[in-house]
């Protein structure tokens, strides 16, 4: 088990290059995170979501994504109130408190769900969440230690040198906790070193006396890493400059919403070399130089409406429509763009309606039941196939329906209006397939062709990232630690 010294260390990241590793050295593994908190998630083949590190830790062992590779996921809604999904299902939403004091069930199905994979995999790679150190969490913790002790399992503590503070980070963790959870961990490496690692020797040895615990080895800072998807982080870009030549260049602005879902979306936009990207955060206006300006998904539809009025992003992309513009939402953003949106069963937070943007002529009820599936077909406006997944509680319907974004091997997806310059529809992914992310940006902009195969890029650095760990790790003690070999 991989745990860290807090959130955001790299565990899934590592986790990862691990699952690549050891698949190349032809060892069968499964990742596992028992429980994780993210807007970010990807739909399985059997109906049910989890988070989206474990669908992409998935393609780096080479196994198909189940719902048992993260039994539970938590969906925040606002700051206080959480979506709880199981086994892939929505169970309930809990605020937090009630949630830190009646989370024992839990445990039960996070340990079917893995003996499930110790009984399909020789080896399972488990990541934990946030920190091990959380002592005011640990009575009813499902996700570090209280998981750990429950199959005593090993495990490898990771912390992250670039924040600094890093041998405190580690000896700190051994200081709070119980001697019997810190009898699980048998080592600990450092991640996000930049520069001479031999430098830090003297580092690895205060921690090593001071814990007892042996390093497996010091990471570099990895530029594979950036590539991949991430989780949760969003890191802001420049703002646009509107100056720049406009040959072959297309400008795309995202909203960064409070409660934004599935932000991966746009990581091939944001490694085209002829797109200028960014994500606009609160309290700036959208660039007047964009083309395109897109409403991303969120996990609450009506409260980020709210929260787009507030930073004026409503003016920005009406304006822009307006005069041409082209706008896209999608899921929620797709939400955002029609009449009129209900939650009159309060599934993403407290009932109520509100008028949208009114840019599309469609209304949104949320339902009760979510539909989550990997879906395919086709883009209407030119029969490029597209494939990616829908996540959503909302039924969309109006006029605007009639032209549809994607036309789905059984049914249609979204709405355009009648000048074709405002789009929407729930399909996630659709900018991963090359072909139609290169038509797309060629009809917005004639010479903005495209290079870039995503996947392709996706799995290079995958092994890439396998390749750094391969000679930054002790690779043999991790798997001595883990009480496996070959013979297992």
């Amino acid at each position: 088990m991989i745990q860290g010294t807090g959130s955001d260390v790299g565990k899934s990241v590592i986790v990862a290059g691990l699952c690549r590793l050891m698949r190349r050295r032809g060892i069968s593994v499964a990742p596992f995170k028992p429980q994780n908190m993210s807007n970010n998630a990807a739909a399985c083949a059997d109906g049910g979501e989890i988070g989206r590190a474990q669908a992409l830790q998935a393609i780096a062992a080479q196994i198909e994504p189940t719902v048992d590779l993260n039994p539970v996921l938590l969906k925040p809604q606002s700051d206080r109130v959480a979506q709880v999904i199981v086994h892939g299902k929505v169970e309930s939403s809990l605020d937090a408190k009630n949630f830190l004091t009646d989370r024992h069930h839990l445990m039960e199905p996070i340990l079917q769900s893995y003996r499930r994979l110790c009984e399909s995999y020789e080896f399972v790679l488990v990541e934990g969440a946030g920190s091990a150190s959380e002592t005011n969490l640990r009575k009813q913790d499902v996700a570090n230690m209280g998981f750990a002790q429950a199959v005593q399992i090993p495990i490898c503590l990771l912390a992250d040198i670039d924040r600094g503070g890093v041998i405190a980070s580690v000896v700190g963790t051994k200081a709070v906790i119980s001697k019997q959870d810190a009898a699980l961990i048998r080592s600990f490496i450092i991640n996000r070193f930049r520069g001479d690692i031999s430098l830090f020797d003297e580092g690895v040895r205060d921690i090593e006396r001071h814990t007892s615990w042996p390093c497996r080895g010091i990471i570099p800072w990895l530029r594979a890493a950036r590539i991949l998807p991430q989780e949760d982080a969003i890191v802001p870009e420049p703002l646009l400059d509107s100056s720049a030549s406009s040959n072959g260049i297309v400008r795309i602005a995202v909203v960064l919403l409070s409660r934004i879902a599935n932000s991966d979306d746009y990581d091939p936009l944001r490694m085209e070399e002829n797109v200028v990207f960014e994500f606009v955060p609160p309290g700036q206006p959208i660039p007047r130089s964009v083309d395109v300006i897109i409403l991303p998904g969120t996990k609450s539809t009506l409260a980020d409406l709210r929260f787009m009025r507030a930073q004026g992003w409503d003016h920005d992309v009406i304006a822009h429509a307006r005069a041409g513009g082209k706008v896209l939402g999608l899921c929620g953003g797709y939400q955002l763009l029609g009449r009129k949106i209900r939650d009159l069963h309060g599934v993403e937070g407290d009932r109520g309606q509100a008028d949208g943007l009114g840019l599309l002529d469609v209304e949104t009820d949320l339902l009760q039941e979510k539909q989550v599936r990997p879906i395919q077909g086709y883009y209407t406006a030119n029969g490029m196939p597209v494939d990616g997944y829908e996540i959503h509680m909302g039924n969309t319907y109006g006029p605007d329906t009639s032209r549809s974004v994607i036309q789905l091997t059984d049914r249609q997806d979204g709405a355009s209006n009648e000048d074709g310059n405002v789009q929407g529809c729930y399909m996630h992914g659709l900018f991963w397939s090359d072909s139609f992310r290169k038509a797309w940006l060629n009809a917005i902009r004639s010479g903005a062709d495209s290079t870039l195969k995503y996947k392709a890029t996706v799995e290079k650095s995958l092994d890439e990232l396998a390749d750094e760990l391969e000679r930054a790790l002790n690779i043999s003690a991790l798997l001595d630690d883990a009480h496996w070999s070959a013979a297992d």
